[in-house]
């Protein structure tokens, strides 16, 4: 109920004199003098109602308007914080925007539906790689919230990937469809990150973001891409784990399951490593039926989406960004010792150079290597990736 409504129903039961049937007294007290001309009956029958009507709601507007600036009821004052509530989710609509979490230091008061009018604390966004989901990115996101409690972090579910495979979101599925969505889930939110770290796909996804944002950035940003390079892919030796491989395995099999160690157990025999097959399955949830659980399993993502996603991965090129940042922007690549993709001494070659020309113009590119790592940085050496990462956040 309204608080309009509530406040109504209090008036008209303190005041009920003005739902008094007797059209004369109402006359009277809009009029105390006679009147020196006749009115017609049937004329009178039309004015005198609506006459009533304009005085006792124009009455309650009056008192209603006072009483929202003095009354201190507790039922009116959260009536009034719902229906605030209710006006801002219109604004963001779950069933329009990427699945997402956001991960609060303990320091941070900010909340987007309960008052922007707050001042914006320092925001991180995490992204994943092909394949994955912002879970991959949960137990990392709680470790910096805690070192860094004025911070929060925004885990987002790519497109096809996660809970946002549930979206319709139109194609083509690309890198930077992808830095798309996330812009207008930035822009949906209110707000404007200072870090934007992404893994793999993910990495480019944050360059891409860079590169399509509509206007000069308003304060300095720091992006990282973690093990990956800014143009072509190129395939690790044998024996490593192969995204476009293992995309092409997982399309041969059924959308449900019987058993996650079936998966697994194929996954190793056909060449994967044990970490790999451990990770993949974990895009598996047991399937309901009527709220039930049963013992299957279907897949959360949308495969021919993210198949889409890593050709336009493999084809992407974003190297006129690094070699021309943008001012204010800072950009970090991170190459593990042991990944699965190879950098070619022509990538380590034209990353130095970008590294000196953004030196000299107010920008920066910079190279960092994660030892004891293989390409899935923050499950491999989370404590390294920890320790290169946290500058970012440090100086607030």
């Amino acid at each position: 109920m309204s608080a309009v409504s509530n406040f109504s129903c209090r008036h008209c039961a303190v005041r009920p004199v003005f739902w008094s049937n007797n059209r004369s007294d109402l006359a009277s007290w809009i009029n105390p003098r006679p009147l020196k001309f006749k009115i017609p009956r049937q004329l009178a029958e039309v004015i005198f109602p609506s006459l009533f009507f304009l005085v006792a709601f124009t009455f309650l507007q009056v008192t209603l308007n006072h009483s929202r600036r003095v009354s201190v009821s507790p039922s009116i004052r959260m009536t009034m914080i719902d229906e605030r509530i209710e006006d801002r989710s219109t604004i963001v609509k779950p069933a329009d925007i990427l699945a997402y979490d956001l991960v609060q230091g303990a320091d941070v008061r900010w909340s987007y539906i309960l008052d922007k009018t707050m001042p914006q604390p320092p925001t991180a966004v995490l992204l994943h790689g092909i394949l994955g989901s912002r879970k991959n990115w949960g137990t990392f996101a709680k470790r910096l919230a805690q070192e860094f409690p004025k911070w929060q972090f925004l885990l987002v579910d790519l497109r096809c990937h996660g809970d946002s495979a549930s979206l319709k979101k139109r194609g083509p599925h690309t890198v930077a469809s992808a830095a798309l969505d996330v812009l207008k889930l930035l822009g949906s939110l209110k707000l404007t990150p200072r870090v934007v770290v992404g893994h793999s796909f993910g990495g480019k996804v944050a360059l891409s973001m860079v590169d399509q944002v509509p206007k000069p950035l308003a304060r300095p940003v720091r992006v990282w891409v973690l093990d990956a390079t800014p143009g072509k892919v190129r395939a690790g030796a044998d024996g490593d784990d192969h995204p476009a491989e293992l995309i092409s395995f997982l399309s041969n099999l059924p959308k449900v399951v019987s058993s996650k160690r079936d998966i697994m157990d194929g996954l190793i025999k056909d060449g994967f490593s044990k970490d790999v097959a451990q990770w993949v399955v974990t895009n598996l949830r047991q399937t309901k039926v009527n709220g039930e659980s049963r013992s299957s399993f279907s897949w959360v993502f949308d495969l021919k989406g993210i198949a889409e996603m890593y050709q336009s991965y493999e084809d992407t090129n974003l190297w006129k960004l690094v070699e021309d940042v943008p001012r204010g922007v800072h950009i970090n690549f991170l190459k593990a010792e042991r990944s699965l993709h190879r950098w070619a001494l022509e990538d380590l070659r034209r990353i130095h150079v970008a590294e000196e020309q953004a030196a000299q113009e107010g920008a920066g590119v910079e190279m960092h290597v994660l030892e004891d790592a293989g390409h899935w940085v923050h499950a491999d050496n989370p404590d390294g990736l920890f320790r290169i990462l946290s500058f970012s956040f440090q100086g607030f």
